[in-house]
């Protein structure tokens, strides 16, 4: 029996960590986790400010979810997908209530990366196309196909054997950071941004699909302005080509409605889903496609699967979940509290000089650090982080894991994105930590301008 404090020493040296050199690794040692809090080996508590990798949507030990997982174990813990379980028929049942109408069929996976592989994989063949074109601040995953289609960094150490060929890259709806120039701003800019896959669909061909996370989570929680998704989806529709929309992130009530595309009326080809649906107390990852995708495969071999398709112990929970969302009417809770957090963020903008800007919508935020609040110019760039150069942002995240506040730090930016059921004061408790780490970032701001 392994001793509790030599868990992490452990763990580092014969399990990988991910994203990450292996040397030097710690991984802090946690033993229990309630609501909005997880506890490590010593005792102490902290606040969950980021739902763990945006996806404890729930909370921590929600009973209805843990009953279900109990309950589901005792009655049929698994069957091959080949088969039909009640399960499967709920989930399907509510999930027919709260997608997108006109997305009415679905592929249960474990991962937001497999919901993505099987989206991908549709979209060739119904198209019969091949490309697919994708944005340079995006992960849709660590798979072949998802991480070809990822834009940031993670997807240059596996270049070129380790993911498929045919994805085009176009650019971001990133109004804090616009990739045409300081001097566009929307709605003036005629939202140049999408326009550009007209463009690029005007010379590319073999499109099968254009893959979009409407509101970037990991990579900035980039709000795309009014009209953009709606000019997207035109541009598809003329062109036959698919809409992905992948809401692993922004999925589940996280920007206070069931799915980011809600916000703008948009109904996708696909949908993927994942983290949110079980509020990741079980792995389960969701591909959603129209009727018109469906009916192809009538007469088409779907050539997709796995062993762990509609297992029924991710299928109970996820029922279970969705009917803890409506119970405790969290979708009005993360539109009615994110306007409270971002009151409290835009009161740490006119405080802190290296905070460049915050974003997001519901309770999905991004705090924004900057050297210089009028260049811009972020404290690291991606070339650091592959080069394994020490990031300002580690320092700021360590000193809020200090204060008892755990949140992701990713590059330049914090990702905000606690339990929907995070109250007031403990948006509070977070802010007032946040107050004080961010002094290292002035600090930092300070030296280089000195």
């Amino acid at each position: 029996m392994i001793e509790t404090e030599d868990i992490s020493a452990f763990t580092a040296k014969h399990t990988y960590a991910t994203w990450r050199k292996q040397g030097g690794w710690k991984p802090l040692t946690v033993v229990d986790a309630e609501g909005c809090y997880f506890t490590d080996a010593s005792g102490k508590k902290y606040l969950d400010l980021s739902s763990q990798l945006m996806c404890s949507n729930l909370g921590h030990k929600n009973q209805a979810v843990i009953d279900a997982i109990a309950k589901q174990a005792q009655e049929l813990a698994f069957v091959a997908p080949g088969f039909a379980t009640r399960a499967r028929a709920e989930l399907t049942e509510l999930l027919l209530e709260v997608v997108p109408k006109g997305l009415d069929k679905f592929f249960f996976a474990t991962s937001g990366t497999e919901a993505n592989e099987c989206a991908i994989k549709i979209a060739r063949a119904y198209t019969g196309k091949y490309k697919i074109i994708s944005r340079y601040s995006s992960y849709h995953g660590s798979t072949a196909a998802a991480v070809a289609c990822t834009g940031d960094w993670r997807r240059w150490m596996v270049e070129p054997t380790g993911k498929i060929d045919g994805v085009v890259f176009g650019p971001d709806a990133n109004c804090y950071r616009c990739p045409f120039g300081s001097h566009m701003k929307a709605p003036d800019c005629g939202i140049a941004c999408v326009e550009y896959f007209e463009y690029m669909l005007e010379r590319e061909g073999n499109v099968a699909a254009i893959i979009v996370e409407p509101i970037v989570g990991t990579n900035g929680v980039l709000v795309p302005p009014d009209g953009y998704m709606q000019r997207l989806r035109e541009i598809t529709k003329k062109h036959g080509v698919l809409m992905i929309c992948d809401e692993v992130m922004s999925g589940w009530g996280r920007t206070g409605t069931w799915f980011a595309v809600d916000h703008w009326g948009v109904v996708p080809d696909i949908l993927t889903t994942a983290k949110g649906i079980s509020s990741a107390y079980v792995p389960l990852g969701l591909t959603a496609t129209s009727a018109e995708i469906s009916k192809f495969f009538d007469d088409n071999w779907f050539a997709h699967g796995h062993t762990y398709e509609a297992h029924p112990l991710t299928l109970a929970p996820a029922v279970a979940a969705i009917n803890e969302y409506k119970r405790l009417n969290l979708l009005e809770r993360s539109t009615q509290l994110g306007e409270y957090l971002k009151g409290k963020l835009e009161g740490l903008k006119a405080k802190h000089p290296s905070i460049g800007d915050v974003r997001g919508k519901g309770l999905f935020w991004a705090i924004d650090l900057v050297q210089d609040q009028q260049t811009k110019k972020p404290f690291n760039t991606q070339a650091d982080k592959v080069a394994g150069r020490p990031m300002l942002i580690d320092k700021v995240t360590a000193d809020l894991m200090a204060r008892g506040v755990y949140c992701v730090g990713w590059m330049t930016h914090l990702v905000l994105a606690p339990p929907l059921i995070i109250t007031e004061a403990e948006l509070d408790q977070a802010v007032e930590a946040l107050d004080q780490a961010l002094l290292i970032a002035d600090a930092a701001l300070a030296a280089t301008a000195s």
